[in-house]
């Protein structure tokens, strides 16, 4: 599990954290420092790898049914924002965890010994800046007015969450 609040090898790139400052030319967590979790399972086969997000928690049942249909390891990643350690307000929690999913930095699928076989599409693709804003972790990348002042750091955010796009198929031809 991780809050948020300390740094851990699930922290994402750019992040405050009590114990990561947002000092320096690349403040926050440095960029290739984390861990894919869900995608070093299905390196290793597991037979069952599968995302979701507290927004979704049907989505989330189904894939907790799905996993008990398999023998061995099977490997959940749950996206629950933390409002202490993320620095979002509690109201915002379901918002937060929608906007992880519909930006793209959090891509929920699911994946069978390795290969994926299905992946929840983007209804309504939003700006990484979108999900970053509402949340005091990522504050030094925005002004006092909630202007972008690290366009830099948000726009490798932003080919992130392309990245994960492009590589799952979240976007349907409807979706643009």
């Amino acid at each position: 599990m991780n809050t948020g609040v300390q740094r851990s090898g699930a922290t994402p790139s750019a992040a405050r954290t009590a114990t990561t400052e947002a000092i320096g030319p690349e403040p926050g967590n440095p960029f290739g420092q984390g861990k894919d979790m869900p995608t070093l399972a299905m390196a290793h086969g597991i037979g069952y790898v599968a995302t979701a997000t507290v927004s979704d928690l049907h989505d989330l049942e189904a894939k907790v049914e799905r996993a008990m249909d398999f023998h061995g390891a099977r490997y959940l990643h749950v996206l629950v924002p933390c409002p202490l350690g993320w620095g979002s307000a509690s109201k915002d929690t379901i918002r937060v965890a929608r906007l992880a999913k519909e930006t793209g930095l959090f891509p929920v699928y699911e994946a069978e010994y390795g290969t994926v076989t299905a992946a929840s599409p983007i209804r309504h693709r939003v700006p990484v800046e979108d999900y970053l804003r509402l949340q005091r972790r990522f504050r030094h990348l925005f002004d006092s007015q909630g202007a972008v002042k690290r366009p830099d750091i948000v726009g490798q955010l932003q080919q992130m969450a392309d990245r994960n796009i492009d590589r799952f198929g979240l976007l349907t031809d409807e979706v643009a």
